[in-house]
């Protein structure tokens, strides 16, 4: 599967951005999928996942309450809804897919850069 990643950009802190994560191939729904994040001079950080039926989430305590993952499998997207952000949140955002592991992904998208300023 390939992954596309989309919709980062300047937002000011209390703002809201949602990214997209288009998907090729016509076995999107057979995948786990997850955000993570990378800011400079960090290690990249796990921000949400979610189920091949969408039924089931997580969500890294620095999001929590403030970020929501879903997907829409007739789409082939998965989305991360961002809102009330922090300069902290300030990252590169990847998408990723596995067919079996919610920790281990196969497949990456590009980065799309997300940038809070204060």
């Amino acid at each position: 599967v390939q992954l596309q990643a989309s919709g980062g950009g300047l937002v000011q802190a209390g703002g809201s951005l949602k990214l997209s994560c288009a998907a090729s191939g016509r076995t999107f729904s057979s995948y786990i999928m997850a955000w993570f994040r990378q800011a400079p001079g960090k290690e990249r950080e796990k921000v949400a996942h979610i189920s091949r039926s969408g039924s089931m989430t997580y969500y890294a305590d620095s999001v929590k309450g403030r970020f929501t993952i879903s997907r829409d499998n007739a789409k082939n997207t998965v989305y991360l809804q961002m809102n009330r952000l922090k300069p902290e949140d300030s990252a590169d955002y990847y998408c990723a897919a596995d067919l079996s592991s919610y920790i281990h992904y196969t497949y990456w998208g590009q980065g799309t850069l997300v940038t809070v300023s204060s």
